[in-house]
């Protein structure tokens, strides 16, 4: 993939994305186990436990990734908006089953919640220049058909 430019914006907001994943990351480790234990459907047949570090192992590495691989960041925010397509069942089976996790303790809070991934998965390919990316692949298509 060749490399897209981004705005100083667009960089901005790919190194914030990339701090919050790595902050997130470090919650699976500790002090947010347990919520993170909640967000694990039912019915996946692994430990929540494992579950939850081995989530957390990808998303440090998402997290790094959006930070430091500039040279890769249209494939780091791909592979981020995918990650947060992948845990989007965790989303809504905290909001199906009730459960009280991240302050979410009511269902409209836990509501709410579902409508914040798509707001993630929309700046993790905006600010990584993965849309740019897809535009031009999509002109690029245009003009040879």
């Amino acid at each position: 993939m060749e490399n897209i430019k981004t705005s100083k914006s667009q960089n901005f907001f790919r190194i914030l994305l990339g701090i919050f994943m790595i902050m997130a990351a470090i919650g699976h480790f500790t002090f947010q186990r347990a919520d993170f234990q909640a967000q694990v459907p039912n019915w996946i047949p692994l430990d929540k436990d494992l579950v939850v570090i081995l989530s957390g192992i990808v998303e440090i590495a998402l997290g790094l990734s959006m930070v430091f691989l500039t040279k890769y960041k249209v494939q780091a925010g791909i592979a981020l908006a995918v990650f947060y397509v992948l845990v989007f069942p965790g989303n809504i089976a905290q909001y199906l089953n009730g459960s009280n996790a991240f302050g979410l303790d009511t269902d409209q809070a836990r509501l709410m919640r579902l409508f914040f991934q798509p707001v993630l998965i929309f700046v993790s390919l905006w600010s990584s220049g993965a849309i740019g990316f897809f535009r031009k692949i999509k002109r690029g298509e245009e003009a040879k058909g």
